[in-house]
């Protein structure tokens, strides 16, 4: 049986004056982990001006490619190297699914209001059904296929389309408005 997808959160307090050090920190130990089997790519929420809490939102194909990192040597010496930095504070888990485009599991920062959500959302799906639409529904409907089976095109091109690109690519983007 295929395992899930799996999301984790992390928390970091930076210490009062290592900002600086930390962003260099954060930049390094991403490149660090894209290298390992199974990352499906990290979303870091930063704080404003005077806090001093960061948020890394991790996510891997499963839970076995994400215990590879989190228990590798390599990790050990990236979070060893915040000592005096900034303390991690408990990382916390969840299955992914569309919550995670948005919200942040178990943490105290609200997610976008649903109006935000669903103005993204529509951004990310409107421009794929034009072009589904434009360059491919009428090769499609001109198949011999029962109506189910033709139906079936574009959800299956667009929910890894959404999933693994889009919508993480428009949370980045439009984090500051998002998380406002």
């Amino acid at each position: 049986m295929e395992e899930e997808p799996v999301t984790l959160l992390f928390t970091w307090d930076v210490a009062p004056g290592r900002r600086e050090a930390f962003e260099r920190w954060l930049y390094d130990v991403n490149a660090a982990a894209m290298k390992f089997s199974g990352h499906l790519g990290v979303t870091w929420l930063r704080p404003g001006e005077k806090e001093g809490r960061y948020f890394a939102i991790l996510r891997f194909t499963d839970v076995t490619s994400l215990k590879r990192w989190l228990n590798s040597n390599e990790r050990a010496t990236w979070v060893d190297r915040l000592d005096g930095i900034a303390t991690e504070a408990e990382p916390r888990v969840s299955t992914t699914g569309m919550e995670s485009w948005f919200s942040l599991p178990h943490c105290t920062v609200a997610p976008p209001s649903r109006w935000k959500t669903a103005l993204t959302s529509f951004v990310a799906v409107y421009p794929c059904v034009l072009l589904f639409q434009w360059l491919l529904a009428g090769r499609i409907a001109s198949l011999p296929l029962p109506l189910p089976l033709r139906a079936m095109t574009l959800p299956a091109m667009l929910s890894p389309l959404l999933t693994y690109a889009l919508m993480p690519l428009l949370s980045r983007v439009l984090r500051r408005w998002l998380y406002r």
